[in-house]
């Protein structure tokens, strides 16, 4: 049963990821010319009761970089989604799933330089994050591989 959930979930983020670089173009229409995107996502599992403190410091250390990275063109575009849902099993339940789009998979290598750029108290920053970490109970980062389903394997 679980496994069944893991795989259902596991297609419904696929389906909205097609979507996003797809149906709405957006994805499409800024990488035409350029190489395919680099997608990654990053889910989180945040402890009960601290999804918004965890979400306003996620904001601060990692959205910032994220907008910065945008704005330098390592960053295709990301979207932030919340699924918490307390019918779902304890095992497969998460807080956040972060999808970057990177231009491509060098791109993704830029965070680090970015947030030495942002925040110049790299002691401070890492206190901030290290309470976002505090509050994380799992934490997992995926490439994820789009598949044409018409195309060669």
């Amino acid at each position: 049963m679980r496994t069944k959930v893991r795989f259902t979930l596991a297609v419904v983020l696929l389906v909205v990821v097609a979507w996003q670089c797809g149906a709405t173009g957006r994805l499409h229409a800024q990488t035409a010319s350029t190489t395919t995107p680099y997608l990654v996502e990053w889910v989180y599992k945040v402890k009960w009761g601290h999804t918004d403190e965890f979400l306003e410091i996620f904001k601060k250390t990692q959205v910032s970089v994220l907008d910065k990275e945008k704005q330098l063109g390592y960053v295709v575009d990301y979207t932030i989604y919340s699924g918490t849902s307390h019918r779902t099993g304890e095992d497969v339940r998460y807080d956040y799933r972060i999808v970057i789009a990177y231009k491509d998979e060098a791109s993704s290598h830029h965070g680090a330089e970015v947030s030495k750029q942002l925040f110049p108290d790299q002691a401070a920053l890492r206190r901030e994050d290290q309470k976002r970490w505090d509050l994380t109970l799992a934490h997992w980062d995926a490439p994820i591989h789009v598949i044409d389903p018409h195309g060669r394997p």
